[in-house]
């Protein structure tokens, strides 16, 4: 396995797509439409780099670094690093989010992507790192402990799971 972070970039255009597709399918970011997305690609990849500047996002939506793991030109999933949290963040979201396209899961993937994120954030100098995960979702959970994650309690989370919220110390080393 030779994946690493990389800034979104258009030489991942097809593999992007193709992951795309299978989010699709499993119901996920369904607003992200791939042929607009295609017609455009370079428009794309600058509007996700500028997210991390603050440039045209929502309302209530803070700024937030995207990287994608990939391994040669195969895009493999994406996290994406929150600069700091809004108090919905700090019960819901925290400051990490990570996915892995789904033809790739179960490979090793979600604990490595987990791992270079926090290495991003130490060099963004977060120091202590809140990580959420769906109480249900067992996959995410192993990923966060497996990562040095420590269980600090679960919240309600109005029309879906509770979420379970775990924090990583990263200015400690590893053990």
């Amino acid at each position: 396995m030779n994946a690493y972070l990389s800034l979104p970039g258009v030489r991942f255009k097809e593999s992007y797509l193709s992951a795309l597709r299978e989010y699709h399918e499993e119901g996920r970011f369904l607003e992200d439409k791939p042929d607009e997305i295609s017609a455009d690609f370079e428009t794309y990849v600058g509007k996700e780099k500028g997210k991390a500047r603050g440039e045209n996002l929502p309302p209530g939506f803070i700024p937030e670094t995207r990287y994608w793991l990939v391994d040669g030109d195969e895009y493999i999933g994406e996290t994406g690093i929150r600069h700091y949290l809004t108090p919905h963040l700090l019960q819901i979201g925290g400051h990490i989010g990570y996915v892995v396209r789904p033809s790739r899961r179960k490979q090793g993937y979600g604990k490595l992507i987990l791992k270079l994120g926090l290495e991003k954030a130490k060099e963004m100098r977060i120091e202590k790192v809140l990580l959420t995960c769906d109480v249900t979702n067992e996959g995410s959970r192993k990923i966060i402990e497996g990562n040095g994650g420590v269980f600090e309690n679960a919240v309600p989370n109005p029309g879906n799971p509770d979420k379970a919220r775990f924090w990583i110390d990263i200015t400690k080393p590893a053990s």
